[in-house]
């Protein structure tokens, strides 16, 4: 095995340093960007209506972007700053029997789409992860969900990747880079999900 060299604590600390500035400078894109935030604020009020008239919010990804997903489901059906009622929400990935039945039988391109075709209802929101904007799984789910009246929400990298054409909001981080790109999304799920949740119930005491 060849032997590598190893960063000094120098070297670590300046990379260091420059991961942090590059992570700034994502989350200083979208205070820069009012198209964005505006897009944000839209998505806190579809997702407020959604749970007010009785709808569920779904989230779906893939690896990180999968337990991104489970994260902001989590925010909603359990909590994020006060104790108060359910917002049903789930990610579409925790079935671990479902997904690779389904994977395994057809494809995994369909996981979610068949998802949202059995359960998804007009009026309901699915959110899609995914850092390219191109991911297969997503991209099929979303398609599905134009066709059921259930509105689409994408957090994706700067482009938007073919998930721009499909998601009715998308919320694109200004970063090209997967790391700074996931960080942007927690960012900004954090910031929805408070904000849903201050609509329904109040603001923290």
């Amino acid at each position: 095995m060849e032997r590598r060299t190893i960063m000094t604590s120098m070297e670590i600390n300046a990379n260091i340093c420059d991961r942090l500035e590059r992570h700034r400078a994502a989350i200083d894109g979208i205070l820069a960007d009012k198209e964005l935030r505006q897009r944000i604020a839209l998505a806190v009020e579809t997702i407020t209506k959604c749970f007010q008239s009785g709808g569920k919010v779904y989230f779906c990804g893939n690896g990180g972007s999968a337990a991104d997903a489970q994260h902001l489901a989590a925010e909603f059906s359990g909590k994020f700053y006060i104790d108060r009622g359910v917002l049903p929400s789930e990610a579409l990935h925790c079935n671990t029997s479902y997904v690779t039945a389904v994977a395994n039988d057809y494809s995994y391109d369909i996981i979610y789409a068949r998802l949202m075709e059995g359960m998804g209802k007009k009026g309901d929101v699915l959110v899609g992860l995914s850092t390219s904007g191109n991911s297969g799984n997503i991209l099929k789910a979303f398609e599905v969900c134009r066709r059921k009246g259930v509105t689409t929400i994408g957090f994706t990298g700067a482009t938007g990747g073919k998930m721009k054409d499909l998601s009715d909001i998308l919320l694109n981080a200004p970063s090209t880079d997967t790391p700074r790109i996931q960080e942007c999304h927690i960012t900004m799920g954090h910031i929805v999900c408070e904000f849903v949740e201050a609509n329904i119930f109040g603001t923290k005491k």
